[in-house]
């Protein structure tokens, strides 16, 4: 096996383990944005077990990667990566969506230890965004800024003004990661609004664009690799494209699943399907 391999036999783990994180958040409530969670899940495990340079044990550390959730009802799938990072015990997720909670169902920055922003208002995160790399360059630190989003955000107008000044500004400490499952509270995200062809329109606003399978853990691991690694002055995107309720067959079948609902039986059923097909590599320990 080689060190990529092995690499990408972790992260497969890591990936697991977010999902049945979700999944158990989820049956606390009986409800939640459960499909983004399986579907964003191998993102999310390259972010925090490959790419952010973190000090969990001191999340307002200063030479933090930030991470900025702005779409801020995936919250349940950013507390399981925060959980796999070790920022977040474990123990915490029987509390999620209960009152006094550091887990509310909609992130918030002043309830969660590595949330940065309270996200939600769509097409807010990657204006904060810009306004954080630009500071961290004036202040010469060599932090990261990665922009976590989803394909309904490029509805809105402010994104793409923060994107034609992260180009303008030549913010090349910025990564925009935008999960495109194709799906919003009111339907199919194309038929709500097309956005595509989505690659061409970035490029055109003078980002360096990757669009990947989101899914593919391998080609996630390359894309996270190459934004670190490339010396042009402009900001970066990520283009995502992922399947909801990946991994739970019963769920990535849903007609409508931007907000699931589950019978009670069903919670025992998915973490059951998720044990049956769980990464087997040679070594079962987190990543170093």
């Amino acid at each position: 096996m080689t060190d990529t391999d092995s690499t990408v036999a972790e992260l497969a783990q890591a990936a697991h383990r977010i999902r049945r994180y979700a999944l158990r958040m989820g049956e606390v409530q009986g409800q939640g944005y459960i499909g983004q969670a399986l579907g964003w899940a191998d993102v999310l495990a390259v972010t925090y077990r490959h790419a952010l340079n973190l000090r969990p044990a001191e999340p307002e550390w200063e030479g933090r990667d930030r991470f900025l959730l702005s779409h801020g009802h995936y919250a349940i799938a950013h507390y399981a990566a925060l959980i796999e990072a070790g920022i977040i015990a474990e123990s915490e997720l029987e509390t999620y969506g209960s009152d006094d909670s550091r887990l509310p169902m909609s992130g918030m920055a002043s309830y969660t230890p590595g949330m940065e922003i309270s996200g939600g208002s769509l097409g807010q995160g990657l204006v904060i965004g810009v306004g954080m790399a630009l500071a961290l360059k004036q202040k010469k630190n060599p932090a990261f800024v990665y922009n976590s989003m989803s394909d309904g955000e490029l509805d809105e107008g402010s994104t793409w003004e923060a994107a034609m000044a992260a180009a303008h500004h030549r913010l090349d400490n910025l990564v925009c990661l935008i999960d495109i499952n194709n799906q919003q509270a009111d339907g199919p995200s194309g038929k709500v609004l097309g956005f595509e062809p989505l690659a061409d329109k970035w490029a055109a606003f003078g980002w360096h664009v990757q669009r990947i399978d989101g899914n593919d853990l391998p080609a996630v691991l390359q894309a996270f690799d190459i934004v670190r690694a490339l010396r042009e002055a402009k900001p970066r995107v990520i283009l995502f494209d992922t399947l909801m309720g990946k991994g739970v067959p019963f769920l990535e079948q849903r007609e409508k699943n931007h907000f699931i609902r589950v019978d009670p039986p069903e919670w025992q059923q998915a973490l059951d399907i998720l044990d049956a097909a769980r990464p087997n590599p040679k070594t079962e320990g987190a990543l170093a």
